[in-house]
């Protein structure tokens, strides 16, 4: 059954959402040269606003990449397998790779993503961007080198992530009790 969205408490409005990310932009703009190429890699679907809010705010010049990837399905826990959805990722050979993701939780989907970017294309650097970090529920060893948020154990939904395929388009963070 779909949740009423009536029943959604806003967490984090869009206005403190995108003054965040900016922030996290300018730690980011500080860790690389200005005038160095910055491949960004959005994890579908998730990522997808906070990436474009992400990429308006970098001061280098920026190369876009996408692949989609999946553990959840249409529930709210991961089903311990990582399924790669039609995406290839080029060779990035002696560049520096930034992967963006929407939430970090177990660090399943992270873990397999960081190995297979750093075994198969050839990186100056990998790194990695996230909107939300969810350590309580962490079970394979994936810290994030930038993370706007850190989020207890609620399920969240808005600015990207999903329930069902639902709610991607609130422009807030909000969850249901």
């Amino acid at each position: 059954m779909e949740k009423d969205i009536r029943d959604l408490k806003v967490l984090i409005s869009n206005k403190d959402l995108t003054e965040r990310i900016k922030q996290v932009a300018h730690e980011i703009n500080s860790c690389y040269k200005s005038d160095e190429i910055l491949n960004i890699v959005c994890v579908l679907r998730g990522a997808v606003m906070f990436f474009t809010e992400l990429s308006k705010h970098l001061k280098m010049p920026v190369k876009m990449e996408f692949i989609s990837l999946s553990s959840y399905g249409n529930n709210q826990i991961s089903s311990g397998s990582v399924k790669i959805n039609d995406s290839k990722l080029p060779n990035f050979e002696n560049q520096n790779v930034l992967i963006v993701e929407d939430i970090i939780d177990t660090g399943l989907t992270l873990d397999f993503l960081l190995k297979l970017v750093k075994q198969n294309c050839n990186a100056k650097s990998v790194k990695l961007a996230v909107m939300f970090d969810k350590k309580c529920a962490r079970k394979h060893d994936v810290k994030p080198d930038f993370s706007a948020y850190d989020i207890d154990d609620k399920f969240i939904v808005g600015f990207g992530l999903d329930y069902c395929g639902l709610y991607r388009n609130l422009d807030y963070v909000g969850y249901f009790e």
